[in-house]
């Protein structure tokens, strides 16, 4: 039996009861109970409680009942799932309506492949280094935007004040003749946003190829890239 977070079986069973009720309820503002929101609501409420850790089938029987029965720890878990489900509610993402299958990383039928790492990148102002929201970010291989492993992760992608100028990218495995193979992949950005003169920055990854594509995201397997700065296009002008 592998580690598991007995608080995911418990908040998966509260939110959508949650979800239940509100529909029952006729509630006017909420406007969406579909799978992708509720997964949202799912981890909106994990970020926010401890985790509780078992590795046993006794251990599961244990922690399971006495959390279960717990009011606090209940009451604490629909408070934040209320608190989840409106702002989700407000923010739907674009890829919200589409069915799982759809959401999960997508078949290479060709095997072995080039695996890439997550990229992860930030996007400051030139003057005072803080983040930029609402800045478009564009990942290009070769002169063209490259496929993302799924839908859930656009290319553009965008910053957003949530996410503190931060903005992500998880490279579609590329097909290749055979595994262990070394090769470096010279990626382009390109950032725009509103006020801020344009910039390209350039990133050259070195991969190996495996014998199958990963379908797993692992948060160890990332790349952070250096951070990109903007700056304001009347500065361009005063120095006239």
């Amino acid at each position: 039996m592998n580690v598991h977070n007995i608080m995911e079986d418990l908040v998966t069973q509260r939110v959508n009861a949650l979800y239940e009720h509100l529909e029952s309820e006729g509630t006017p503002w909420l406007s969406c109970s579909c799978e992708n929101c509720r997964l949202d609501a799912i981890s909106y409420v994990l970020n926010r409680i401890p985790p509780r850790y078992v590795v046993s089938g006794r251990g599961v029987t244990h922690n399971a009942n006495k959390f279960s029965q717990d009011i606090q720890i209940r009451a604490d878990i629909d408070a934040l799932g209320i608190e989840g489900i409106r702002l989700i509610n407000q923010t739907k993402r674009p890829f919200h309506t589409l069915s799982r299958a759809e959401c999960e990383v997508e078949d290479v039928a060709a095997n072995p492949v080039f695996n890439f790492p997550t990229f992860i990148g930030s996007v400051l102002d030139g003057a005072t280094f803080e983040p930029i929201t609402g800045a478009t970010v564009s990942l290009f291989l070769n002169g063209e935007l490259v496929s993302m492993v799924d839908k859930t992760w656009a290319n553009p992608a965008q910053t957003f004040k949530t996410t503190h100028g931060t903005y992500s990218f998880w490279v579609r495995p590329i097909p290749t003749q055979q595994a262990q193979e070394s090769m470096r992949f010279d990626f382009t950005i390109e950032v725009n946003a509103p006020g801020y003169l344009p910039c390209v920055s350039s990133v050259s990854v070195p991969v190996e190829s495996e014998l199958t594509p990963r379908r797993e995201l692992n948060s160890t397997y990332s790349l952070k890239l250096k951070d990109i700065v903007l700056f304001r296009q009347d500065n361009d002008n005063d120095d006239e």
